[in-house]
């Protein structure tokens, strides 16, 4: 992988364990980084969410484990993309590439002319790619926030399952993805919902997909309530 991402231009930092690559992290200015699970000190999951801690950036995971909880496990923790052993380097150079015009995504639609949206207690800064509830910080992954901004910038029109994983996920999406995308919004749910069984703020289309709720959507019971 250092050898071929090098040849095709990368300036490429290899660690061989995740102390090291915790270090290289704090020290390097990073585009991208790609994770074994299996690492000599610590996992690959407890370095994924290490590094979630403090930074933005993309992270790849390789593994050999192709079991759907290890890859619901990486994805929830931030990891942006899951590829088991063996894979070709074409498709590796293909992920890393996708992986990175999604964070470019990310980074232009934060500077776009709209810098929040608010709805009744929850607020997402797009400028700041965070997440309040009642004015306190919601502490939500890089795939949970991306989702969580996806929906705030049409709020109250419905988005595909499909449009959501293209979007978030890139063409190179996991085969799982209907089921990571629920994993995903049930832990956003958990965290910005005070009944994450009965949701104000996103709102399914059972069979379609999910959208953000928005000043209407809010208001409407207690509307019919007093009517």
């Amino acid at each position: 992988v250092e050898v071929y991402l090098k040849s095709e231009g990368f300036t490429v930092f290899k660690c061989g364990t995740g102390t090291e690559a915790l270090a290289c992290v704090r020290r390097e200015r990073l585009d991208l980084a790609i994770l074994d699970v299996m690492l000599p000190d610590i996992s690959g999951f407890t370095l994924c969410g290490e590094i979630r801690k403090d930074f933005h950036f993309p992270v790849l995971m390789l593994t050999a484990k192709a079991e759907d909880m290890d890859k619901i496990t990486g994805l929830t923790l931030g990891a942006d993309d899951y590829i088991n052993k063996p894979f070709s380097a074409s498709e590796l150079l293909a992920r890393i590439r996708v992986a990175l015009r999604q964070a470019d995504k990310i980074a232009a639609s934060s500077a776009s002319p709209e810098m929040s949206y608010t709805v009744g207690d929850l607020t997402v800064d797009f400028q700041n790619s965070r997440v309040y509830i009642a004015r306190e910080e919601v502490h939500l992954t890089r795939l949970e926030y991306r989702i969580v901004e996806l929906l705030a910038r049409t709020p109250g029109k419905v988005l595909t399952h499909d449009y959501i994983i293209s979007s978030v996920w890139g063409p190179y999406a996991p085969s799982n993805n209907n089921l990571i995308l629920r994993v995903n919004i049930a832990n956003i749910r958990r965290k910005i919902e005070k009944n994450h069984n009965t949701p104000r703020y996103i709102l399914a289309e059972i069979g379609v997909g999910y959208r953000m709720a928005d000043a209407e959507s809010l208001s409407g019971p207690k509307e019919k309530m007093d009517s």
